[in-house]
């Protein structure tokens, strides 16, 4: 179990892992400068999708949303950092932001009517939450803190994503429907895929050893895989953000890409 974890690689430019999980990703395997490298390389994806989501739909979703694309975005460059190096102060350049993403999202799912029902209150309670877990992310170390994020950041996670399927199953749009599907998949298939990279390193480069295949790098899969989920599960919320304000939304596809659009910024 968490056999990749602490696990010894090659040191290089940034020196021995200060992080408080090491992926199995050999370090230091392609460039003396980049610690991991298709873990780094593949974290451009969420770049790429936060990027995508706040230039095609900033005439289109409210600021909250931007937010949240920007906040992928952000994910994304800090993940660079971190698999660059795997030093625990850029880790947390990574990890901190997922959080905040996933605690703006819950904010989103709750605060669904076109009036605030919760007002103070709820910001409050978030931000007492984030403040918390940011507490437990950052000064904790080893595996207190790779537990403390994960119970943090997988109890935000989970009912978000709980929150977007009681939407799919209120909806009556077809498309709306597929997509959450398409989401789904892309989302869970990287969860699993993350699962088996953290936790079974060793039989993993093995069983791909013998069969004289590289390391698959399941965690750089992950990166690709769920942030394609992303970005269409927060499609889905924010089709029904635009329904509840009163708006007509339509899919559109930009370069083979669905994205979100109204009858007045198609007019424009």
């Amino acid at each position: 179990m968490l056999a990749a974890m602490f696990a010894p690689g090659g040191h290089g430019y940034w020196g021995v892992p200060t992080s408080s999980i090491d992926w199995c990703e050999a370090n230091y395997a392609h460039s003396y400068y980049v610690c991991e490298w298709y873990n780094t390389l593949s974290s451009a994806a969420m770049v790429l999708v936060g990027a995508v989501g706040v230039l095609w739909h900033w005439r289109v979703l409210e600021l909250r949303f931007l937010l949240v694309f920007a906040s992928v975005a952000l994910v994304g460059l800090g993940s660079v950092a971190f698999h660059g190096t795997l030093l625990f102060e850029l880790q947390m350049l990574d990890e901190l932001p997922m959080l905040y993403t996933a605690t703006l999202l819950a904010y989103i799912l709750i605060e669904d009517q076109k009036k605030s029902r919760f007002g103070l209150r709820l910001k409050l309670a978030l931000i007492a939450y984030v403040v918390f877990a940011t507490y437990g992310a950052a000064f904790t170390r080893d595996a207190v803190q790779f537990w403390f994020f994960q119970f943090t950041f997988t109890t935000l996670e989970f009912f978000a994503l709980y929150r977007t399927y009681r939407l799919y199953r209120a909806s009556r749009s077809p498309e709306l429907r597929r997509l959450f599907r398409w989401g789904l998949s892309f989302y869970l298939s990287a969860m699993t895929l993350w699962f088996i990279d953290l936790n079974f390193c060793s039989e993993l480069v093995q069983a791909f050893g013998a069969l004289n295949l590289p390391n698959p790098e399941l965690h750089a899969w992950w990166h690709v895989l769920v942030s394609c989920g992303f970005y269409a599960l927060i499609l889905v919320i924010a089709h029904e953000r635009l329904v509840v304000l009163g708006h007509a939304p339509r899919w559109v596809r930009r370069a083979g890409i669905i994205t979100l659009a109204t009858e007045s910024t198609e007019r424009t």
